[in-house]
């Protein structure tokens, strides 16, 4: 039986304008689906001149080109306007284009120098804010999305890999107000939880558990995925690590661990890439490192340190790190040098803050020692040419 006949072409441009359903552009038009199923059929009746508008904006295409045809004596659209529809139609070939430096600079941050890709993102951030003024519709709130990512990108580097925590809160604040314009829930909650570290660092807990009760409300209006959802209550037990209250951090550990077993038939974004059931357990061992629940820790971080891909370099050398803490407290001086020693080689492959911050901490708590050979060969790596020369540059 053959198919009844139906407008194409407006078919064709609601899907690339990114609206997957009729009812979805139904929707952003302010009218019923039943309006947009006319319009895609065989048939569809010319529109109000309001709806033309809207319909054109959107879609970035002129009337006829989305399968209308005008009334007799109906006047044909003039060439100013056919100019500014052509525009419109390579605004949303630039969007598609945006989008995909984004993902690929999301991909590059766990094998690229932060160093190299900082300049990267945030020039990528400033060409999507000019972008913004050249689109509409969906086609902008795909650009605000993927602008959103890119300042969100840069703002890690800034507080974890550079160590800029006021840089650090600025761009994360453009961040949400882009993920705002692009009507991002989800990606708003992952910014603000990101921006709850900067006080939680400062020992500010009132000003980190106020971003994360933002955080979770915007997670609700998502509807947000079980690893969201498993990485705010990770977030939160890491800023109530860093006030001191380990207690509360392992409860919310505990409940992210359900949280995750029990899953969700929501989809995770693309961009929550940072998060994996083994970067939860990496928060649990620094958290039952910090309580002294030193056994546990030693169990957890070695887990992790087993179950790692090969592509964490980054957090390899916190794991270690965290490690060689946990020899130290336990006594086991030789084994902390050595857990320190290959944080350090890791370090000199893929330089990161975090990490090195990690080595220092156990080097100090080691100052009793100091006159120790484990501890000497220890400072002799942690005091080379490479290792001293990249902490001061940072």
């Amino acid at each position: 039986m053959s198919q009844p006949a139906s407008n194409v072409r407006l078919r064709s441009a609601r899907h690339a304008a990114g609206y997957r359903s009729q009812q979805e552009l139904a929707t952003a038009l302010g009218v019923g689906v039943r309006q947009i199923r006319r319009w895609e059929s065989g048939n569809p009746p010319w529109p109000h001149p309001d709806l033309q508008q809207a319909l054109t904006q959107l879609l970035g295409q002129d009337m006829e080109s989305l399968g209308f045809n005008p009334p007799v004596g109906r006047d044909r659209p003039d060439p100013v306007r056919r100019n500014l529809v052509g525009a419109t139609v390579a605004a949303v070939g630039l969007a598609a284009d945006f989008e995909a430096v984004t993902r690929s600079h999301r991909r590059l941050y766990w094998s690229v120098a932060p160093a190299t890709l900082y300049p990267a993102a945030v020039a990528h951030a400033t060409l999507g804010c000019a972008l913004l003024t050249e689109t509409t519709g969906q086609t902008r709130r795909n650009v605000a999305a993927a602008l959103a990512e890119s300042y969100l990108l840069a703002g890690r580097i800034e507080f974890f890999d550079l160590r800029d925590a006021e840089q650090a809160g600025k761009t994360l604040l453009l961040a949400l107000q882009a993920a705002g314009q692009a009507d991002a829930p989800l990606l708003g909650s992952a910014i603000l939880a990101h921006s709850a570290f900067i006080p939680a660092w400062a020992g500010e807990r009132d000003a980190a558990v106020e971003r994360m009760v933002a955080a979770r409300t915007y997670a609700r209006r998502g509807p947000a995925p079980a690893a969201l959802w498993a990485w705010l209550d990770a977030v939160e037990a890491e800023c109530e690590t860093r006030c001191g209250n380990t207690r509360t951090a392992l409860h919310l550990i505990g409940h992210a661990e359900d949280t995750l077993a029990a899953g969700t038939e929501h989809p995770t974004p693309p961009w929550l890439d940072w998060f994996t059931v083994v970067r939860l357990a990496a928060f649990k061992g620094n958290t039952q490192l910090k309580a002294g629940h030193l056994p546990q820790a030693r169990t957890t971080l070695l887990g992790v340190l087993d179950g790692m891909p090969a592509t964490e370099d980054k957090q390899r050398s916190v794991i270690c790190g965290d490690l060689a803490a946990v020899e130290a407290a336990s006594g086991n001086l030789e084994a902390a040098c050595a857990y320190a020693c290959r944080a350090l080689d890791q370090l000199e492959v893929t330089w990161y803050a975090m990490g090195m911050d990690r080595v220092r901490e156990v080097r100090r708590t080691l100052a009793p020692h100091q006159h120790e050979q484990c501890v000497r060969d220890l400072d002799e790596r942690l005091y080379g040419w490479s290792t001293t020369v990249s902490a001061l540059a940072r």
